[in-house]
């Protein structure tokens, strides 16, 4: 299967389980390929055939922009170098969590969260200690004699009382003394903290020299930019007084008035319109003041404007903001 076939699958896919959906960030280089919102659950989508595609860079690109736009990035994917992905099971790749269209389709349409998640060494499933603790008590076994039965030692079911993962031998031996599921869900969409890589978000790269003009312009105008490396935006922008996020967050991009700029503030209002931001576009000169919900903004009118508010109030003006209905 194509790739583009692959992704208008998840699109379909995603719509049929009643997300709007952005439309594809058909840009190179793009760190996702989609965004995804139902209610409060907010995606980002990278889809790819080969997983061992995904890299470092993206990973942690995905990550920021995840953390800026309160979303969770999340790969759906078929395979990797050596074998299928699995069902019912969550992988990890730089911190993002990835998913077999299955894994996805149930978690999605069904409203079935994956129990199962890969890490070095095998699979592995959350056990819930609370309810191992009880169930062995009402057996008037001790730490040592379930201990004897599993094979491990007394430390290791201690462990898994206090919250240790479990491989899914072990969680099946559990299982069948107990007569009772012992497991608990991997919680994909708020971020498997508990399973995910532990290390923070990345730290934002640098902006570009040839960023630094528009950059000047929104920290003048209050606002926090956070550059990107591979969005169909430049930078995602926070006003830095605002209460609501959403209300105060703006998709940034900059360049020469061409077809690949219109293309480019096409994709930023779809994706704003479900993420739920503004968006705006930087140009050297234009004949209209917006792209389908992008705000078009000529740098020097911009560069004139010495009032933050005036400028914010201009955005909004311009980027025809509607919520998109979940």
């Amino acid at each position: 299967m194509s790739r583009s076939a692959l992704v208008g699958n998840v699109t379909a896919m995603l719509e049929d389980a009643g997300f709007a959906v952005s439309d594809r960030c058909a840009t190179r280089p793009r760190s996702f390929d989609v965004a995804a919102r139902r209610g409060d659950e907010l995606v980002l989508l990278k889809v790819l055939g080969n997983v061992d595609a995904f890299d470092a860079e993206t990973g942690e690109e995905m990550r920021r922009i995840g953390a800026y736009l309160d979303a969770t990035p999340l790969v759906i994917g078929l395979r990797t170098r050596d074998e299928e992905l699995k069902p019912e099971v969550v992988y990890f790749r730089h911190g993002v969590p990835v998913l077999s269209p299955d894994t996805a389709m149930d978690l999605f349409v069904e409203g079935v969260p994956p129990l199962i998640y890969a890490a070095p060494g095998g699979l592995y499933v959350s056990i819930d200690g609370d309810i191992l603790a009880d169930k062995r008590e009402e057996r008037g076994w001790s730490l040592g004699q379930l201990a004897s039965e599993l094979g491990v030692s007394r430390r290791t079911v201690s462990k898994y009382e206090d919250g240790m993962n479990a491989s899914i031998e072990v969680a099946m031996q559990l299982e069948e003394l107990f007569g009772a599921g012992l497991t608990s869900n991997v919680d994909v969409l708020e971020g498997a903290e508990d399973v995910r890589e532990t290390d923070p978000t990345p730290d934002a790269p640098d902006a570009d020299p040839d960023d630094q003009r528009i950059v000047t312009v929104m920290t003048r105008a209050g606002y926090e930019v956070h550059p990107t490396l591979r969005a169909p935006f430049k930078a995602v922008s926070e006003e830095e007084d605002d209460a609501d996020p959403a209300e105060g967050t703006v998709l940034t991009g900059h360049s020469e008035y061409t077809r690949t700029a219109e293309k480019r503030a096409r994709i930023m209002g779809s994706v704003g319109r479900v993420v739920g931001t503004r968006s705006v576009y930087f140009v050297d000169s234009a004949k209209q003041t917006s792209i389908e919900g992008t705000a078009l903004i000529e740098r020097e009118e911009a560069e004139a404007i010495d009032d933050p508010d005036e400028f914010r109030d201009l955005i909004r003006e311009r980027a025809e903001y509607e919520e998109e209905p979940a």
